[in-house]
C-alpha cells in the first residue's frame, strides 16, 4: 500500500483514543475495519506502532517517534493555504495554560515559542487534573497538561478536548544504600515494608491506583508521608532513608538516590494535552502537542534508566 494522510490520521486517533475501538466510533469506521488498516499500516512500516493490552493500546518507543512524525505532517497539510484573519494579532491575548507535576511543561513552553513566536503564554501550575478540568470547563485557562491512569480517562464535557501525549511507566526512587538498589528491577511486593512519599488525590485516579497495585502485589502499605512539595526537597528525604516513592521515569536522581522500573511495570500513568475547544485553533493545538511530544522525547534521552527499561522491555518475546 501507498501511505496516504488517512492512514495517518488513523494512527493519532487511535493513540489519542488509546483504543482501537473507540478510534473507530470516532471516525467512523467499525471496529474489524479499524483494526484491519492498523495491520496493514504496521506492515507498512514493518514494526508494531501499538502495544495490544486488556485496558487498550499503548505506543511504542518506535510508535511514539511515527505518530509524532505524523503530528508534524498533517499539521503542515492542514495549514496549506491558510491565511491569518484580518486583525488577529491585534486582538490576540495570552494563551493561559495550566499544568500537573510534569517536566514536559518547561520544553513544551519552549517549544512552542520556537514554531509560534508571536503567541504569548500565562502559565499556572494546578497538581490536580480535576481541578484542571474544572478551570478549562469554567473558561478560566485554555489549555493544560493533565495527568490519568488506564481504565480511568479525563472526564469532562464536551466544551473540552483531550489528546493523549503519552503513556508512560511509574518508577520508584530508592535510597542509593538501600539492599534492592542494585537490582535491574524492583518487585512492589519487596517494598511492603517501606515507608512511602504519595502525592495527594489528584481527582483523576490517584493514590487509588497505587493502592490497588499494593493489592494485587498482596500488602498494604503501612506508614504513608503525603507529599506535594520540591523534587529536590523528596529526593533529599529519600537519599536520607525516610522512605521511597513511586516517581515519573523520566526524574534525574540526585545523589544517593536511584531510579529503577517495577517489575511488571504494574503502574502507568498518561499525560494529556486538554484545551477548550472554543477557545483553542486547530494550528494551536498541534503546536502544543508536538512542543509537548518533543520535551518529552528529550526527557526520555536524558533519562539512561528509562531508556534501559524500554529497550529491555521491547526486545522480550511477549513483553
Amino acid at each position: 500500500m501507498e501511505l496516504e494522510l488517512r492512514h495517518l490520521r488513523v494512527l493519532c486517533a487511535i493513540a489519542d483514543a488509546g483504543s482501537v475501538g473507540r478510534a473507530a466510533a470516532e471516525l467512523g469506521y467499525s471496529q474489524p475495519a479499524m483494526s484491519t488498516q492498523l495491520r496493514r499500516i504496521e506492515r507498512y512500516f514493518g514494526e508494531s506502532i501499538f502495544e495490544r493490552g486488556s485496558t487498550g493500546v499503548r505506543l511504542t518507543p518506535y510508535g511514539f517517534d511515527v505518530v509524532a512524525q505524523a503530528r508534524d505532517v498533517l499539521a503542515r497539510a492542514d495549514a496549506i493555504g491558510r491565511r491569518p484573519a484580518a486583525g488577529a494579532a491585534s486582538e490576540r491575548r495570552p494563551l493561559r495554560v495550566a499544568a500537573t507535576n510534569s517536566p514536559m511543561l518547561a520544553g513544551m513552553v519552549s517549544g512552542l515559542r520556537s514554531r509560534l513566536p508571536d503567541v504569548s503564554l500565562a502559565v499556572s501550575s494546578v497538581y490536580a487534573s480535576s481541578r484542571i478540568v474544572e478551570l478549562l470547563e469554567d473558561g478560566v485557562v485554555d489549555a493544560a497538561i493533565a495527568a490519568d491512569y488506564p481504565g480511568r480517562e479525563l472526564e469532562h464535557s464536551d466544551t473540552v478536548a483531550h489528546r493523549g501525549i503519552v503513556t508512560e511507566p511509574t518508577f520508584v526512587a530508592l535510597p542509593s544504600r538501600h539492599p534492592l538498589a542494585q537490582r535491574t528491577q524492583v518487585a512492589l511486593a519487596d517494598l511492603a515494608d517501606e515507608a512511602w512519599f504519595l502525592t495527594p488525590d489528584d481527582g483523576a485516579g490517584w493514590p487509588g491506583v497505587f493502592y490497588t497495585a499494593c493489592a494485587a502485589a498482596g500488602f498494604t502499605p503501612t506508614t504513608v508521608h503525603e507529599f506535594l512539595g520540591d523534587q529536590q526537597q523528596l529526593q533529599g528525604m529519600i537519599a536520607d532513608g525516610l522512605g521511597v516513592a513511586v516517581v515519573q521515569p523520566t526524574m534525574r536522581p540526585l545523589p544517593h538516590v536511584v531510579v529503577k522500573p517495577l517489575a511488571g511495570t504494574p503502574l502507568w500513568c498518561r499525560y494529556v494535552l486538554a484545551w477548550r475547544r472554543a477557545a483553542v485553533a486547530e494550528e494551536l493545538v498541534d503546536a502544543l502537542f508536538q512542543s509537548a511530544a518533543d520535551a518529552h522525547r528529550q526527557l526520555v534521552a536524558q533519562s539512561p534508566h528509562l531508556r534501559t527499561w524500554a529497550a529491555r522491555m521491547w526486545s522480550v518475546p511477549g513483553a
